[in-house]
């Protein structure tokens, strides 16, 4: 009941809940929509679809709920200023091209639409626009006339606009001068709200504003949330959720947003499947990892949003599938010696697309489970068919499966399921018993175990340091641990930390993924793991190199990365890096983190 009531309160409101454009201004309820694109006339094309990290977008501050938000867009020759504010539940929207162009004046053109299947009607009389749906009247005033443009592909009622000067949309009549005063009096709020965070005011600026652009209405579900990214949501057929991720994003919404955080974590946590998983990814028209889940890291995001926000019912709301998910990596994952290791089940296809039909039940889909798709530390290990697991006690998973255990005997006590506190103390105490066989006493560190042959992978990522969230580690492990390794820059210190294998493994140079990049979520886990062994000043170090790293690229360019590289800590220059993929804000939560430990 308490969640269909934070839906209702959360789905209303003019917001850019349009996946698809993020110059989209769409109202809940009603779906009615404001949908902007651009003509400008050295291009043969329309911009129809304008989404950050495809094109040359500059995302600028904003707030959560829509209220407030700016972008710089640059279109062949036309660079465009958007601001946006509401008043009154009513939309304005601000545009100034940054000066006068020498050919033909490039054209916004403004559509009405309804998305989402949501009922009404959309109507041009008299060249304006206005919208009929769900017993409310939407109008599109403009501070200046329409023109002709008749090329625009348009499938609804349109108006065209030249963009010669300001320009102000709005569904209610507004002056140039009234949009800039109430634009710049919510900008103020935005950044006292911002400001709050001190010294880490711009890293948080930066996390917000990309959380806060990724963040959509998902209409399938009626939902609100922040997928990774608006590019990965269009590859997955209209949205995809990733289990860390999410969680992830839950967490970074916590700082502010209460609402938010809840729906996230929410969102992803019902993603579970028939056999009690949460998958490593759930998508459009029940697009899911059927055959695998990814790192649980659940729990511990839902109580560290409960510890912020004290409301028993979320608790309660979650609580019985996590448990659920903590008793399917023990059925599913767990070795008769207590080991843990990543794998992949036989599944049957729902919708025969390319991650149902390959990658499974195999090497590569446990390697997909872990999270870290192509490590190097998987490269040649062994697969079992019939227990559908590599053949690896991988040190991470065992210390994140701690984490678990731990984290859901605090959620059983506070929903007063204390009946299930015996079974994950048990296994907590089992899998810590195993990881510490995994301590190499020569080479100082606990390591992955090869279960073909029994030897230890000196193949090593920030993983291995998820072995501190183990309350069993001596101080002189821990000491090993931080002075041989993690300040070894021959493997993971340096000016840009902490690469996702060793600097001296033979794959670093590849820097390709998670072959020698830097990575946000690994860089977060083994801070809370070295922050539940009690290293601080450790903490700290990671906590200052993290936010350096992510204020470097913001800087430069605006950009949120997905990750960055190991030699000079940029992110662009690949592929496979998506310019706004909002867990890397977690590079500013750990700072802000450290700063009130």
């Amino acid at each position: 009941m308490q969640y269909q009531e934070l839906k209702k309160q959360t789905n209303t409101g003019w917001n850019t809940w349009n996946t698809l454009n993020v110059l989209s201004y769409s109202h809940l309820p009603e779906g009615f929509t404001i949908n902007l694109c651009l003509r400008e006339y050295s291009e043969t094309r329309v911009l129809r679809e304008s989404l950050i990290g495809r094109e040359n977008i500059i995302p600028g501050p904003r707030t959560f709920d829509g209220s407030c938000t700016r972008m710089t867009l640059q279109f062949g020759h036309l660079t465009l200023d958007v601001r946006t504010v509401t008043d009154n539940d009513q939309q304005i929207i601000l545009l100034t091209p940054a000066a006068k162009s020498p050919y033909r004046p490039s054209v916004v053109i403004v559509e009405a639409c309804l998305l989402w299947g949501k009922e009404g009607s959309i109507s041009k009389k008299n060249g304006r626009i206005f919208g009929e749906c769900a017993g409310r009247r939407f109008d599109i005033y403009t501070s200046i006339p329409p023109i002709e443009e008749h090329h625009t592909y348009s499938l609804s009622p349109y108006i065209a606009l030249p963009l010669e000067e300001p320009v102000v949309i709005s569904t209610r009549p507004c002056t140039l001068e009234e949009a800039e005063k109430l634009y710049a009096a919510a900008l103020e709020k935005l950044e006292a709200v911002n400001n709050s965070f001190g010294s880490h005011s711009e890293a948080y600026t930066a996390m917000k504003t990309c959380l806060a652009w990724d963040t959509i209405y998902e209409c399938e579900h009626d939902r609100v949330c922040s997928p990774v990214s608006r590019i990965w949501n269009i590859g997955f057929g209209g949205y995809v959720l990733f289990d860390w991720d999410t969680y992830f994003a839950a967490l970074m919404a916590s700082l502010e947003n209460r609402e938010l955080a809840q729906l996230n974590a929410i969102a992803i946590t019902e993603e579970v499947t028939e056999a009690g998983f949460v998958p490593n990814f759930g998508s459009a028209h029940n697009g899911k990892s059927f055959d695998r889940s990814q790192p649980p890291v659940g729990a511990f995001a839902c109580l560290e949003i409960y510890k912020k926000y004290p409301e028993p019912w979320f608790a309660e709301h979650v609580f019985s599938t996590l448990l659920g998910w903590n008793r399917w990596f023990a059925s599913h994952r767990m070795t008769e010696e207590g080991y843990l290791c990543w794998g992949s089940d036989p599944s049957e296809p729902v919708n025969g697309r390319h991650w149902e039909l390959h990658a499974l039940h195999d090497l590569a889909g446990a390697a997909l489970e872990s999270g870290l798709d192509n490590s190097p530390m998987y490269d040649g290990m062994g697969y079992d068919p019939d227990r559908h697991i590599m053949l690896l006690a991988d040190v991470g998973l065992m210390g994140l499966y701690i984490l678990d255990c731990r984290s859901l005997t605090e959620l059983a006590r506070i929903t007063g399921n204390t009946e299930a506190i015996p079974e994950l103390e048990a296994r907590k105490a089992r899998v810590e018993a195993a990881l510490m066989t995994l301590w190499d006493e020569e080479f100082g560190l606990f390591c992955n175990k090869n279960l073909r042959d029994g030897s230890l992978s000196h193949r090593i990522s920030p993983t291995n340091f998820y072995a501190l969230q183990a309350d069993c580690v001596t101080e002189t492990q821990k000491r090993r641990m931080m002075e041989e390794h993690f300040y070894n820059p021959e493997e993971f210190w340096g000016d840009w930390i902490m690469p996702t294998i060793a600097r001296n493994d033979p794959a670093f140079p590849d820097q390709n993924y998670w072959r020698g990049r830097i990575w946000a979520p690994t860089n977060y886990l083994a801070y809370i793991s070295m922050k539940h062994a009690g290293l601080r000043k450790e903490c700290g170090d990671l906590a200052r190199k993290s936010e350096e790293l992510l204020l470097q690229e913001w800087r430069l360019h605006g950009h949120v990365h997905e990750n960055y590289s190991g030699y000079d800590g940029m992110g662009c220059g690949v592929g496979n890096s998506d310019r706004f993929y909002h867990w890397s804000g977690l590079l500013a939560y750990i700072a802000i983190d450290n700063a009130n430990w």
